[in-house]
């Protein structure tokens, strides 16, 4: 007579070795150094990768900045790794609305399952985005925001960023002098957000002054081209720093001090953490830069895990650190 107790463990044992391999094959996608706490927590599939299919369209803002190179590289190096039965169309928005629009609408008639976007203008954007949300398409917004509703969205807070880097000029400066600030692309969502935390922290420091603003559209030549005319408009004693929202325009304005030879007494504090901007700090040609992490892999396993059916929140949190020289060491090359 067959012993229902044996036949009981056997069925335990193979129950414990096949649910955990699930687990484990989950267990090993690497989420990066920026994605911790809560974050990983949320992020960590439930389901076995290999197993989750679906079409899933990432219309890449522009392909001609750091980040968006950094943005669809890593994404399409987590999907092949860890997803073999997910789709994954990738396109350029070429820094162009209307042209990321109609990679939006072209996926929406290709019936795809899930849009990864990084907005190139949040409320250029947003009849497209709710067009898919309408379709019953999942989106995941990453790195900008749009303004419409979204399945989720995964970002290191812009304004918190911006707050940050406010504060670590204050403590450059000691409290006391006169900044020029170099913005990012007027109506891009991080310019809005980073410009609004970096005045709201220089509010504890009524002894520093904005005396110049102007947009380096995320744009190294640009960044250059402005930081030019403020070294013209403002003599040597007449600015004491410089705040880019964004390491590329950093570079740029680096550059333009270089080559007047007015690199001592002009600080400059920066945003997105580079791994090249991160050694200029240790090196201490930049004075600090507050790291803006590339939302991969974490954009390809939210899509997975809204694919396989798992619930996500509306906002998902990255850790966002400021590199200074003291701490530089710790963060090489763990950017991008």
């Amino acid at each position: 007579m067959r012993n229902p107790v044996k036949s009981i463990l056997r069925f335990s044992a193979v129950a414990i070795v096949v649910l955990p391999a699930a687990a484990a094959a989950a267990a090993d996608i690497d989420l990066g150094p920026f994605c911790t706490g809560e974050c990983k927590q949320i992020l960590t599939l439930h389901a076995d990768p290999a197993t989750i299919k679906g079409t899933v369209a990432f219309p890449v803002a522009s392909l001609t900045f750091p980040y968006g190179v950094a943005l669809k590289k890593f994404t399409e190096e987590a999907a092949a790794k860890y997803f073999p039965e997910i789709k994954l169309i990738v396109g350029d928005g070429q820094n162009d609305p209307t042209k990321q629009t109609a990679l939006v609408d072209d996926y929406i008639a290709q019936k795809v399952n899930v849009i990864i976007i990084n907005a190139v203008e949040k409320d250029a954007l947003a009849p497209a985005v709710k067009r898919a949300m309408d379709a019953g398409i999942k989106v995941v917004e990453v790195d900008r925001t749009v303004s419409t509703p979204v399945t989720v969205t995964i970002k290191a807070n812009d304004y918190d960023i911006g707050f940050a880097a406010g504060k670590s000029l204050i403590s450059a400066l000691h409290g006391k002098g006169n900044v020029v600030e170099i913005q990012g692309a007027a109506a891009a969502s991080p310019t809005i957000d980073r410009h609004k935390g970096f005045m709201d922290a220089l509010k504890d420091a009524p002894d520093i002054k904005v005396v110049g603003s102007n947009n380096g559209d995320y744009d190294e030549a640009k960044g250059m081209q402005v930081m030019e005319d403020f070294l013209t408009r403002f003599p040597a004693g007449k600015i004491d720093a410089v705040f880019t929202h964004a390491d590329m325009m950093a570079r740029g304005a680096s550059r333009a001090i270089a080559s007047e030879g007015r690199q001592k007494g002009l600080i400059i504090v920066s945003i997105d953490g580079e791994n090249s901007t991160i050694d200029m700090v240790a090196e201490g040609k930049i004075y600090s830069t507050t790291i803006y992490p590339v939302v991969a892999p974490m954009d390809i396993v939210a899509a997975a895990k809204l694919l396989a059916g798992e619930p996500l929140p509306k906002f998902i949190k990255l850790d966002s650190p400021t590199v200074t020289k003291e701490n530089a060491a710790d963060f090489k090359g763990k950017s991008f």
